[in-house]
């Protein structure tokens, strides 16, 4: 299964750390967000967009990513990592997949350190995340995506 995952992570890395691990598993090509690149997703099997929650959601420039490059009706997923609540999640790019007739395959997330604002004063949140069994459960998330795409 050939995958992209478009992805956002900067803080502390942890989703670049949980998309790191999945793309252990091999098929997977990351691309940051940021970087100015031109995109073409039409090759891809699959496509999976990634981001930290930031203000309770996923990175803005994660959505403005999906809906510049995201092609109709391709399968996509969604991975996050976040300190202390989930916020809205993937909800944002999940509209985007709607709009653009994309069938969801799942979504992966995990608790990842977090010392954003007020967490700092208190030396973080959600230390030590993601960890080894957070790393393995995204390493079966991504096995039994694979397995779906290409049984």
């Amino acid at each position: 299964m050939k995958t992209a995952v478009c992805y956002y992570s900067r803080h502390h890395g942890n989703t670049r750390k949980v998309l790191e691990a999945m793309a252990g598993e091999g098929g997977m090509d990351l691309i940051d967000v940021t970087a100015r690149q031109a995109v073409r997703l039409e090759g891809y099997d699959c496509v999976g967009f990634a981001s930290g929650i930031y203000g309770f959601e996923f990175h803005k420039a994660v959505a403005a990513f999906a809906r510049q490059y995201l092609p109709q009706g391709k399968p996509v997923f969604f991975v996050y990592t976040y300190g202390g609540i989930r916020g809205s999640g993937a909800r944002a790019v999940e509209e985007i997949a709607k709009e653009k007739g994309c069938p969801v395959l799942g979504t992966f997330s995990c608790k990842g350190y977090d010392t954003f604002g007020p967490f700092r004063l208190v030396g973080g949140i959600a230390k030590g995340r993601p960890n080894k069994r957070d790393l393995d459960m995204a390493r079966t998330f991504y096995q039994e995506l694979q397995r779906r795409i290409h049984p």
